[in-house]
């Protein structure tokens, strides 16, 4: 299989030279994806409505690269502060309750003040 790019149309992306997701081989591999709605150009004050974007983001670009959030083997959380994470559990519950794939979170500042939460996750194809 050849390696795919997908992009999420962020001008980010163009800027720091990355792609939303990258298939390579059998896998996905999903960059750290904030609560940005794309549909409406905003961002949530609310950090588990961020987190429930940043599922919905990440849902969109498996599904361009030919995956399914149920095929996530590993996942990422970084958030700014870390109370906020407990917060956002019914929400990770919601999308990867039954998927259960290995996870890591990890407390440091993100790109703009804005943003609460940012997940990273590699899928299968």
């Amino acid at each position: 299989m050849s390696r795919k790019l997908i992009s999420s149309g962020s001008e980010f992306e163009q800027k720091i030279g990355y792609s939303r997701a990258v298939v390579d081989g059998d896998y996905v591999f999903v960059s750290g994806t904030t609560g940005f709605n794309y549909a409406t150009n905003s961002i949530s004050d609310d950090v588990t409505e961020q987190a429930d974007q940043c599922f919905s983001n990440i849902e969109q670009a498996l599904q361009e690269a030919g995956s399914s959030i149920d095929k996530i083997v590993r996942v990422a959380y970084i958030l700014p502060d870390r109370e906020d994470f407990k917060p956002c559990w019914p929400v990770f519950e919601k999308w990867l309750g039954d998927v259960r794939p290995a996870a890591t979170f990890f407390e440091a500042r993100l790109l703009e003040d804005a943003m609460k939460i940012e997940i990273q996750v590699t899928a299968r194809v």
